[in-house]
């Protein structure tokens, strides 16, 4: 071989190496029930690149990151690293090969510490027992890769959605992976820890790591992503460079129309008080906590994950005991000592952890939205799979869910299991509707279709709280905000004067309560409640 012919086999081989590098799917296809939900799609991740992961529910975003993670096997297509075929059939397969799924939904166990769930089935020993301070030690540095001041002896039983996500994220980089799928890394996180997610892909990114992040916010793909790739419907429909598409563009893609997402003024509220809270207090939780909603009003709960406002929420609906305070439901004072109580007195709470809290994953759609009311359905104690069927179809109707509820609703998409778990608590219509992270992990269209629900909900009289991690979406939706930071009620704000520089600057403040920020500010005259009588 002569020398020129050397230097071109060389560069060939080199061409050929670039070409391969990478985890590379190709034709990946998978059916369920014969129903097509993976349409042949290719995705091409190279080493320290970003691909950011968009579609709809139930557009095949979990299918194709659980082929790829080993949970599910194609029925059909390829997928190689660095040129090898890549088959896993189970996810140890995948992890033996470098690639890591941080799922949506957390996968615990509870009674165990923090750090035994990162090291799960890997804990390392000396002298044939387990090394509790070499865990905790690694345990606490792979916490504070992702910002986590989280205690890795304590258990995970009590933590936070947001708190046990972070530990997620730690178990994968535990692992030190090549290739990492982030799903939905960031819908139960707030601002200050969905940055510290984003610095740590930053940083993966500068060690070669390639990374697919999937998410519904929109904004977030943008940021973090190099190249966006679209499904919709199973199908690859859009694949372009971060920056040279629009939000626009992709929602357009996404959805196969032109779509217009805006938030909309409510209706104004009526005079009469649904709820009011006085003096609500749980030592070492929150303190102080007082506000009235009125019927018709949408009152929304701003702060950062920690502030304490989904801990007010669950003594509110009775879930938690407070130490301290009055609730009272159209006037009435209400005694509520646990969930039954609450709903009782007219109370509904739909949680954030959908699958840990909200549904029953084995049961279908139809039994999960008659489960709380079955005694008031029944007909001398039983209750009929017609009634079953009628009362879902009715709930089906008005929330525009999308899947067939005659099957288990772990089966269907995010979207219809957050609407399946609405319609739930909607079948009795309450007096007052807690919501805490409504659209946690929807998509555009099922985010809208939940919005004109609460809006109706209250233009129909009833009293609704809103708890949000997504300052658009809770400025977008509220009549008026009271923010919360370590626990404290730092102000209520009038719709015109919520704006996110203001309700960030008290979200972020540790001032005392009797600071001047508790003040209300003047705003629109519909909008205002009596704060001197909620502010003492």
């Amino acid at each position: 071989m002569t020398v020129v012919q050397t230097l071109a086999q060389a560069t060939h081989n080199g061409q050929e190496n670039r070409d391969s590098a990478g985890l590379i799917c190709t034709g990946l296809s998978k059916s369920y029930w014969g129903v097509p939900v993976l349409k042949g799609v290719d995705i091409t991740l190279r080493p320290g690149t970003v691909i950011g992961l968009i579609g709809e529910n139930g557009a095949g975003k979990s299918t194709t990151s659980s082929i790829i993670a080993g949970v599910v096997e194609a029925d059909g297509g390829s997928m190689t690293i660095d040129g090898v075929p890549y088959e896993p059939s189970r996810p140890s397969d995948a992890l033996k090969n470098g690639v890591a799924l941080i799922h949506q939904e957390i996968r615990m166990v509870p009674e165990l510490s923090v750090a035994e769930n990162i090291f799960i089935g890997r804990l390392p020993r000396r002298r044939g027992v387990i090394d509790r301070n070499r865990i905790n030690d690694e345990a606490r540095k792979y916490l504070e890769l992702v910002g986590s001041q989280t205690d890795p002896r304590r258990p995970v039983a009590g933590l936070s959605i947001a708190a046990q996500q972070e530990i997620e994220i730690a178990r994968a980089l535990s692992r030190e992976p090549k290739y990492i799928i982030f799903d939905e890394p960031s819908a139960s996180l707030g601002q200050s820890e969905t940055q510290h997610v984003f610095a740590q892909i930053a940083a993966l990114r500068q060690r070669g790591v390639g990374i697919v992040y999937i998410s519904h916010r929109l904004e977030e793909i943008k940021e973090v992503a190099d190249t966006i790739v679209c499904l919709r419907d199973g199908a690859l429909v859009g694949n372009w460079l971060a920056s040279e598409i629009t939000k626009d563009e992709m929602v357009k893609a996404m959805v196969g129309r032109d779509f217009v997402f805006s938030h909309r003024a409510p209706k104004p509220a009526t005079d009469e008080i649904a709820l009011s809270v006085t003096g609500l207090s749980k030592a070492g939780v929150f303190a102080g906590i007082d506000f009235d909603v009125r019927r018709g009003e949408i009152f929304g709960f701003a702060g950062l994950v920690g502030a304490g406002r989904t801990e007010v929420m669950r003594t509110i609906a009775g879930a938690d005991q407070a130490d301290a305070g009055e609730i009272r439901v159209h006037g009435e004072v209400v005694h509520i000592r646990n969930p039954r109580s609450g709903i009782d007195a007219g109370i509904a709470m739909v949680p954030e952890d959908r699958k840990g809290q909200g549904l029953n994953l084995d049961r279908t759609g139809a039994e999960n939205i008659s489960l709380p009311w079955e005694k008031a359905l029944s007909s001398a104690g039983i209750i009929t799979k017609k009634k079953v069927t009628a009362t879902a179809n009715k709930q089906r109707d008005f929330l525009d869910i999308r899947g067939r509820l005659d099957i288990p609703v772990g089966s269907l998409s995010g979207g219809n299991q957050q609407k399946v778990l609405l319609a739930k608590w909607l079948v009795n219509e309450p007096k007052v509707l807690i919501l805490d992270e409504p659209t946690r992990g929807v998509d555009v269209g099922a985010k809208m279709t939940i919005y004109e629900t609460i809006r109706a909900l209250a233009e129909s009289g009833v009293g609704v709280v809103v708890v949000s991690s997504e300052l658009e979406e809770v400025l977008g939706l509220s009549h008026r905000v009271l923010v919360m930071s370590g626990g404290l009620q730092r102000a209520i704000l009038n719709r015109a004067d919520a704006t996110p520089e203001v309700v960030m600057a008290l979200a972020l403040s540790n001032v005392p309560k009797e600071s001047p920020l508790e003040s209300p500010i003047d705003g629109e005259e519909e909008f205002r409640t009596p704060i001197s009588t909620q502010e003492n």
